[in-house]
């Protein structure tokens, strides 16, 4: 029998599941009805139909990528430790295309691509003549921006990969060519301003409940990042003002929200907040992946004491470098950030009760010393937390991209190629994320002072790993090979690789052995995409 690529795989098992509606109310992601009561001929006849078609689509569909595969790019960009055998590869840069984990995220991108494209090829002849034109569209929409972030993650992960737009074409042809990096930009930068022009307005406001699909601001914002990767400083600039000066988004604890604080951004009750400009939003439904498991991945046990209400705790912990150096005293985030010996928590229940001390002189997650705040909320605990299913997984949301992460990209691209800038916008964003933080407001700022801002700011939300990705090698492999990569016993040092040769460049994953091998065509050079 003839051996089907991921393509023909993901194409035919997806053709079933693509177009399940989960729902009957816009940013409702717990209706969902059964997968053999589905009529792909007859189920989109209204409005809330076609509006909940995508409801899967910021859940369940990204599990394996925003679980333990997310968490170890963490451990690879040197803000994590881990010396569990299935998430360390990155610590020591020997992870491989055999990796489990590795294979589960490309398989959760291609599942969100190979989704996007069942409705963007399909759905708008599946609906009834009830269906308005503007629901169709925002839906459409929603399934554009899927397709470019799922893109946007394998290109940034793996370079070169085959560009599919619609997988019925390639059914027939299980060997297909990546294609060019630059080929597989535009087709993100295509999709997201589709995603524009197709998505509604949103304003953030205090109605959480209604803030969870993406918007017209969520592509601006993501577009804005994907233009800075490319190096497109005026269009990041623009496309990053339309975000700020439409007001849609705000920082809490910021200016406009001082009621509200940073750590308010991590809590159950907060998910999609004002700040939040995509989020995954994790629904337990008693089956295994549709919840977040962060608060078991991070925290720690010691003896009785654990924030968690699973058996263990703390597979990934901080490293040395983030616990020790990275924060300055003053800086609120850290508090927020890790935890460390001494630190309390009046709000966190544990098993042993609500409040936590940190114990001092222990081990923790990891050997590390200390343990992960962030996604961190504790042993199930009502309202505060919400209900944990059989792995202990909650409902707490895993923020793809916040606001004040757009504002540190308005400053970048403001700054451009230039060696510093007093530009008074610049600035005005950049300072109002260290405010927040409890530090002092910048009069000039570089390239590092914003490299180094996103690291505090965004540490333990995987965008690390990228940033070093992006910048010149040199300066990239001398930053990492300088970190601490060990426990609290020891200090342990490593240096990537980079090379031009794909197979020997630390800063791209191996493609996957068992896609490799019914697919030779992804070791071949990318060829270039012929846009329709």
């Amino acid at each position: 029998m003839k051996k089907k690529s991921f393509l023909n795989r993901y194409s035919l098992l997806l053709m079933a599941t693509a177009l399940l509606a989960f729902g009957s109310c816009q940013d409702d992601f717990t209706d969902r009805p059964s997968e053999d009561g589905i009529s792909l001929d007859s189920y989109y006849s209204t409005n809330d139909q076609v509006t909940s078609a995508t409801n899967g689509m910021y859940s369940r569909t990204w599990f394996q990528m925003y679980n333990k595969f997310w968490w170890a790019l963490e451990v690879g960009s040197g803000n994590m430790y881990s010396g569990s055998p299935d998430v360390s590869g990155l610590r020591t840069f020997s992870l491989n295309g055999s990796d489990p984990e590795l294979v589960n995220g490309w398989s959760s991108l291609w599942a969100n691509v190979q989704q996007s494209n069942m409705i963007i090829n399909f759905l708008e002849t599946r609906v009834g003549p009830d269906v308005s034109a503007s629901v169709l569209n925002n839906t459409m929409g929603e399934a554009y921006f899927m397709r470019a972030t799922a893109y946007f993650d394998l290109v940034r992960l793996w370079g070169p990969v085959p560009i599919i737009e619609n997988p019925l074409e390639y059914t027939s042809n299980p060997y297909v060519n990546t294609n060019t990096v630059a080929d597989i930009y535009k087709l993100i930068t295509m999709d997201y301003l589709k995603a524009i022009d197709l998505l509604v307005d949103k304003n953030r406001g205090a109605n959480y409940a209604n803030n969870g699909h993406v918007s017209k601001g969520s592509a601006k914002a993501m577009l804005a990042k994907v233009y800075l990767y490319q190096k497109d400083y005026a269009n990041a600039r623009a496309m990053a003002e339309s975000v700020i000066n439409s007001g849609e988004f705000k920082l809490l604890g910021g200016d406009q929200l001082s009621s509200k604080s940073f750590a308010d951004l991590f809590t159950y009750a907060n998910n999609n907040n004002e700040e939040s400009i995509f989020a995954i939003q994790w629904k337990g439904d008693g089956a295994y992946g549709s919840a977040n498991n962060c608060n078991t991945q991070f925290g720690f046990q010691d003896g009785t004491l654990s924030t968690s209400n699973a058996s263990y705790a703390g597979v990934f912990g901080p490293s040395q470098d983030v616990m020790l150096t990275l924060y300055d005293a003053a800086d609120k985030r850290k508090h927020e950030t890790v935890m460390v010996g001494g630190d309390t928590y009046p709000n966190i229940k544990t098993t042993q009760g609500i409040g936590l001390t940190v114990p001092t002189g222990k081990d923790l997650a990891q050997a590390s010393g200390g343990a992960i705040k962030k996604y961190c909320i504790g042993v199930v605990n009502g309202n505060v937390t919400g209900q944990a299913d059989g792995w202990a997984m909650m409902d707490n949301n895993t923020y793809v991209m916040r606001y004040a992460e757009l504002l540190l990209i308005h400053a970048e691209a403001v700054l451009g190629a230039g060696a510093s800038t007093t530009d008074a916008s610049a600035l005005s964003s950049i300072n109002a994320v260290r405010r927040r933080a409890g530090l002092s407001n910048l009069t000039s700022i570089t390239f590092n002072d914003i490299f180094l801002e996103r690291r505090k700011e965004l540490c333990f939300e995987g965008d690390y790993w990228f940033d070093l990705g992006r910048i010149d090698k040199a300066k990239a492999i001398d930053i990492m090979s300088k970190q601490n990569r060990g426990d609290r016993y020891g200090a342990r040092y490593y240096t990537p690789i980079y090379s031009e040769d794909h197979a020997t460049n630390d800063f791209y994953m191996d493609y996957p052995d068992n896609e490799v091998a019914k697919n030779p065509k992804l070791l071949q050079a990318p060829v270039p995409y012929t846009f329709k």
